[in-house]
């Protein structure tokens, strides 16, 4: 059985901050504009006391090393 292993590559997006710094202000723009080169959202990673600190995404890699 020669199953073939899928590859993936990734990519991290800091929400941007309001002028307080302590509100994120809505990433729509740049979430539409990933998807569009098709990273999809897999994880986020947040502060210890709260608060997104990265969006995690991530896409196939086809076999000769070329995001699909």
């Amino acid at each position: 059985m020669n199953e073939e292993v899928r590859q993936w590559e990734y990519e991290t997006l800091r929400p941007p901050r309001e002028a307080t710094k302590k509100e994120a202000s809505d990433p729509k723009t740049e979430l539409n504009a990933l998807g569009e080169e098709g990273w999809e959202l897999v994880e986020t990673i947040e502060y210890t006391g709260g608060g997104t600190k990265y969006l995690v995404f991530k896409r196939p890699v086809d076999a000769e090393g070329e995001a699909t």
